[in-house]
């Protein structure tokens, strides 16, 4: 693989690394608020002992749950570029030998 090509890879790896950062640390917050509004639906259902208190918590705790699904998959694709990245850069190391 050229250089120039693996320096472009490295550009564009950059950029999505960029983004996802981004998209994880929104995912991040909105998991917190998401948590928050479980626990308090949560506490709503234990003293109100109704079944609109139930459902309440559980569509809260479902949504929570997803946020928290879609934050661990940010965090493994960022994983994942940053492995692509030190790939390409060790192969434009070993290229400059």
């Amino acid at each position: 693989m050229s250089r120039t090509l693996i320096e472009r890879r490295l550009m564009e790896l950059s950029e999505r690394l960029r983004d996802a950062r981004r998209e994880l640390a929104v995912a991040d917050e909105q998991l917190d608020h998401l948590a928050g509004v479980a626990d308090e639906a949560r506490l709503r259902s234990l003293v109100s002992e109704t079944p609109l208190a139930e459902q309440e918590y559980r569509d809260a705790s479902r949504h929570a749950e997803a946020m928290a699904r879609h934050q661990s998959s940010v965090s493994q694709t960022i994983v994942q570029l940053e492995q692509a990245q030190d790939d390409l850069l060790d192969r434009l190391i070993a290229g400059s030998d």
